[in-house]
């Protein structure tokens, strides 16, 4: 490990060293010449590179090659334990947490029903999964280089409060994030949960090669993420994709039911209206929406009737979102969208082919309840070497390998990400931007 008196790398270093940190994580272990080949740097200023980022801990020797005929060569490998992120995605009904090491290979999971009695109990919890997936990996929370919190509402820029979070009561208040920030203790960034999901399937999901497509997020609450030109969007007040608050005149039952909290959209298509509707015409035991659901795939008239309401619902909406956007592929998320999606999409094409001249393509989330996950530990891996080699370009030397760096950044650079399942390579990942 490098310490006070190790070089003080230029900016331009700092650049070869990310440049060839992220060619190892994409392409797995490398030796010298492929690095040589790949960047373009000559030999002599690679092995200088190689060395420096092996003295900071960010990769290890992997072996050596074993090519016939001539000698073998020394690979090179991204070092996993050289930093820690933790997802967290805080749902109405669950809170999914994920560990991930520095290759983006998941380390730890867990899946804990949410605890709403109070915004303190919430909290609480939070602390509580986030120790026992660094138990887990046997780390402190002041080893993880980044937590990225998914979670319903946002945070508008220059604010430091979530807004627009009407389904859970206090996560507004203005005390919020100081208390997470401080349960956590490493450095923490909200996300909104439906413009993770959209990273997520971008990445790892049906959006994958898309440049321009949008994830409706359908649950609880209402949203989408929206990726244009490879690039997620959010909008100059953070609210692009805050489609629970469209106000579609459709019928005189949502103009009844709207409600400005949740959203005149919202209250048309969520769980609670969904359920809202199958009561209303006749499917009185259904406790649930995957009840609905699988009332209408054994044929129920009634079911199928309430999933006709909700398609129509959402083919207006998605044709208005297509009047303005444009997008190639439209994917139905959240718990909606991927428990109820197959019902859902042919009749939506049906009416959206009816009512609108714009066609995207209709699909449903690959992903299912992982997508926010799966956008989270991306964005977390993103900052969490932001961080790192921010701390080189000072020219500071980094603490022991895992011990958390101070000065988060905000920005995701584009760069090599591997994929969560063991490390597996993925291309770069999607920009983002306001």
């Amino acid at each position: 490990m490098a310490n006070g008196e190790g070089a003080k790398p230029s900016l331009v270093r700092a650049i070869n060293l990310r440049a060839t940190f992220e060619l190892i994580q994409l392409l797995g272990p490398v030796g010298t010449a492929r690095v040589v080949g790949e960047t373009g740097l000559s030999r002599p200023t690679v092995a200088d590179v190689l060395t420096q980022l092996l003295n900071l801990g960010l990769i290890r020797k992997a072996g050596r090659t074993r090519r016939l005929p001539g000698p073998s060569a020394q690979v090179y490998g991204v070092n996993p334990q050289a930093g820690w992120v933790l997802s967290l995605d805080v749902g109405r009904e669950w809170v999914r947490a994920e560990l991930t090491d520095l290759t983006g290979a998941t380390v730890a999971r867990s899946a804990w029903r949410t605890d709403l009695s109070t915004t303190s109990t919430l909290i609480t919890q939070l602390r509580q999964v986030a120790e026992r997936l660094t138990a887990e990996a046997r780390i402190t929370l002041a080893q993880v280089e980044q937590v990225v919190v998914g979670t319903p509402g946002l945070v508008r820029p220059g604010e430091d409060h979530l807004s627009l979070a009407p389904n859970f009561p206090g996560w507004e208040n203005a005390s919020v994030i100081a208390e997470i920030r401080k349960a956590l203790v490493a450095p923490v960034v909200f996300e909104n949960d439906a413009n993770l999901a959209a990273v997520g399937e971008h990445i790892h999901g049906v959006a994958r090669g898309a440049r321009d497509f949008v994830v409706v997020f359908l649950g609880t609450g209402v949203g989408m993420g929206v990726v244009l030109d490879g690039e997620l969007r959010h909008g100059a007040r953070g609210l692009a994709g805050e489609i629970g608050y469209l106000a579609l005149d459709m019928d005189a039952q949502g103009a009844k039911h709207a409600a400005w909290r949740a959203g005149a959209f919202e209250a048309l298509v969520s769980s609670s209206a969904i359920l809202g509707l199958a009561h209303a015409k006749g499917l009185s035991n259904a406790g649930s929406t995957p009840e609905v659901f699988d009332a209408a795939r054994s044929g129920d008239e009634i079911a199928g009737g309430v999933i006709a309401t909700v398609a129509r619902r959402l083919a207006h909406a998605i044709a208005a979102i297509a009047a303005v956007l444009d997008p190639e592929l439209v994917v139905l998320g959240g718990g909606i969208g991927s428990g109820g999606g197959d019902l859902l999409l042919s009749p939506i094409a049906e009416t959206l082919t009816a009512i609108s001249p714009f066609s995207p393509r209709l699909a449903v989330s690959t992903l299912g309840s992982e997508a926010v996950v799966a956008g989270a530990s991306a964005l977390g891996l993103r900052l969490a070497l932001d961080r790192i080699f921010e701390r080189v370009a000072s020219n500071g030397p980094l603490p022991e390998f895992g011990g958390a760096r101070p000065g988060p950044s905000m920005s995701i650079s584009d760069g090599a990400s591997r994929a969560r399942r063991g490390g597996s390579r993925t291309r770069p990942m999607l920009r983002v931007r306001s």
